[in-house]
Order: structure tokens, then sequence, then C-alpha cells
């Protein structure tokens, strides 16, 4: 996700390449970003703190939420006042954080994968010391990834967490499972992965551009006695709703879980 973000900055001329340091332990992969982008990166997080040569700069916190508490030990007073925080940690939660670095200026939010060819989706919420030109860079940080959405409080980021971060992986699922379908009824896996993924894109734009509800758009494509009529009874008769209502639920528990865990 840390690179998804360096390169949605970079593609949409939001910053220069100079502007950007990184982090990261394995030698290989400081390379690669390093040739890839032209940053600087090094080894160790607080290197990079350092290194930042203005004040008004942004640290952004991309790690998994089990290494939080060793980068959180490594930076503590290394960030300035005037310096913003944004942390994209699953479940970490901003009081963690705040008490951690001694610092108020914080973003917390959850971007998902599309992120990284600018079609994301990413919800923040931030704290009340985050000045107005510091909310207006995180804006359009966020929407060099896609669309961006301002939330009113933490809880509904561990409910986008639940929703929308970890949407892709109820569609990817979606999608092999009716391409298997396919593959079942008699068509190449090729094939049949061509016809879903066309119909699934093609079904969201057409849900965006009709700005209909989702139930009205179903009632257009379903006659009475016709495929769609029986298709969508099975997926009834199987529970499909709840099925992914209780997958979303469970998401945002393990959401909620991390961040318990993290403030320890």
């Amino acid at each position: 996700m840390a690179e998804s973000i360096i390169a949605g900055l970079l593609r949409q001329g939001l910053v220069y390449p100079e502007q950007i340091t990184a982090s990261h332990p394995r030698t290989t992969r400081r390379e690669e970003l390093a040739k890839k982008y032209d940053i600087k990166v090094y080894e160790h997080n607080r290197e990079t703190v350092d290194a930042l040569n203005d004040e008004n700069s942004i640290i952004i916190l991309c790690v998994k939420p089990q290494r939080l508490n060793g980068i959180l030990h490594e930076l503590k007073g290394a960030v300035t006042e005037n310096q913003l925080i944004i942390s994209i940690i699953a479940g970490a939660k901003i009081e963690t954080i705040a008490n951690a670095l001694n610092h108020k200026s914080i973003v917390r939010t959850m971007p998902n994968t599309p992120s990284q060819i600018g079609q994301g989706m990413t919800a923040w919420t931030c704290t009340n010391e985050v000045s107005e030109e510091q909310r207006r860079q995180v804006s359009a940080m966020f929407s060099a990834l896609g669309k961006e959405l301002h939330v009113e409080n933490e809880n509904m980021i561990d409910m986008a967490t639940a929703l929308s971060a970890t949407g892709p992986t109820y569609v990817f699922l979606v999608m092999e499972a009716l391409t298997d379908a396919g593959v079942h009824l008699g068509f190449s896996r090729h094939v049949s992965q061509e016809l879903v993924q066309q119909t699934i894109l093609g079904s969201v734009l057409f849900a965006m551009e009709s700005h209909k509800h989702p139930a009205e758009l179903r009632n257009m494509v379903t006659s009475p006695g016709g495929t769609s009529a029986d298709a969508i009874y099975q997926m009834e008769k199987g529970s499909l709703r709840t099925v992914l209502s209780k997958a979303v639920y469970a998401a945002y528990q393990r959401a909620v879980s991390l961040g318990q865990k993290s403030g320890k």
C-alpha cells in the first residue's frame, strides 16, 4: 500500500521524487524502490524521519499491525510539532499513536487494493489538531489513489476496513466462484474469466451512472419465470445476503480486535 501511495502521488504530480523518503528493512526492496521511483530509501524508520527537511512534512505509517509498537518506540521523540502523521495500519487507534509519540496531529485511514491502479476507495478521519491545510493535503493525496471520504469518527474507519478495505476480497471470491461455474458449464477458464470480469466491471459502471438502488437494477434484469429469477431463488435459498453480512461483521470485529491488541 505504501508503494501505491508513492506511485499515486508521483502519477498525479502532487510531489516530486526528491520530496519522498521511505524505509524498508530488506536491501533488495530498498534498491528496487529507489530505482523505480527515484526516491531515497533508508533501512531504518528513524533514519527516514530524521532525513525529512520540511518541518511541515507528512509521515505515513504503513506496517502490519503486529509491528506497530516497535515502530512507535523507534519514532518516539523524532516527530516535530508541525508534522502530520497518517496511519493506514489496520485497527491502530489514534489514541495509541498519539500517546506513544506525544503527538496530536494524526490522520487514521484505510485505503484498499484498487488504489494501486488509481481506482481505490479511502475512508479517513483525523484529530481536531489537524489543520484545514493539512486536511486538504490528505484529501488530495487519497484522491490521487481513487476516491476519498472523510468520516466523522474512528469507529467508521473500522467499519470501512470491513466494508471497502476488505471489500475486494469479497468481490474476488465471487469472481472466482462465477469463473468456476463457467468452467463447470463448459467454457475454458480463460473465456469464463473474461466473461465474468467484464460483466462485473460493466455492472458496476452501469450502477454508478444510473444512480439507481441495486434492488431496482436487479428488478430491471429479472423477468418473471426467467433465468435471473431462477438464479436469484437459489442465491436467496443459499442465504447469500446473510453470508455476506456475516463476513463483513466478522471483518469489523477483527479490525476492532486488532486495535485493542495494538493499544496494549
